[in-house]
């Protein structure tokens, strides 16, 4: 779980910020994710990296997104961290060596959940740079990832591992379905040196019919 990312907005940055519940929420978080993604290197695989765990409900936001993907056909995307199969504090630098392993030289995408402003509860964070698991709860674990996809899941600033084991569990699993699938939207678009061009002609044909 990340907090640092959220305790203060951050105008001006490249950092975009996408409520769960708005409309088009989806769609808007793919196209957001496929402009953010190299266009003109095709030999890096791109690896997301869903962290958490399912012991908090607050927590969970990661491995619901890994689990939901797991589902679905996201080529050339790859997915690690499920409900089954979490990564997490105990586990998280041996996780991260092994995918770096398979994979060489990928592309990162960190998600995870965090805490953050009242207002801000259900806004969905994607840019660059990695995700800080583990900030929320004060431990020191490796940052993770080239870009970010963070959820903020409740408020921060007390007692927060107990915010995150009584946040609820249904706007964390509407939070990982907006997320899990702008990332199967953006899979069957992201084709570099097009990508976005397509994905954006889309949009904006939907918008005017």
């Amino acid at each position: 779980m990340n907090l640092k990312s959220s305790l203060f907005d951050k105008s001006g940055s490249s950092e975009s910020r996408i409520f769960y519940d708005e409309q088009k929420a989806s769609q808007k978080l793919a196209i957001e994710l496929v402009s953010m993604l190299p266009v003109r290197i095709v030999n890096r695989p791109v690896v997301f990296v869903c962290i958490g765990t399912d012991r908090s409900t607050g927590d969970s936001l990661g491995p619901l997104i890994g689990t939901l993907l797991n589902e679905k056909e996201i080529t050339p995307f790859h997915v690690y961290g499920t409900l089954e199969d979490p990564i997490h504090a105990v586990n998280l630098e041996e996780k991260i060596q092994e995918i770096k392993g398979q994979h060489l030289d990928p592309i990162i995408i960190g998600i995870d959940a965090c805490l953050g402003r009242l207002k801000s509860v259900g806004v969905i964070q994607i840019g660059e740079g990695p995700v800080k698991p583990g900030a929320g709860v004060k431990k020191e674990l490796p940052e993770v990832g080239d870009y970010h996809i963070t959820g903020i899941v409740n408020v921060s600033g007390f007692m927060e591992f107990f915010v995150l084991q009584n946040t609820r569990l249904n706007l964390v699993l509407k939070m990982a379905k907006v997320i899990a699938n702008a990332i199967y939207e953006a899979s069957s678009t992201y084709h570099p040196n097009h990508s976005w061009s397509s994905l954006k002609m889309d949009w904006d044909h939907e918008q005017t019919t």
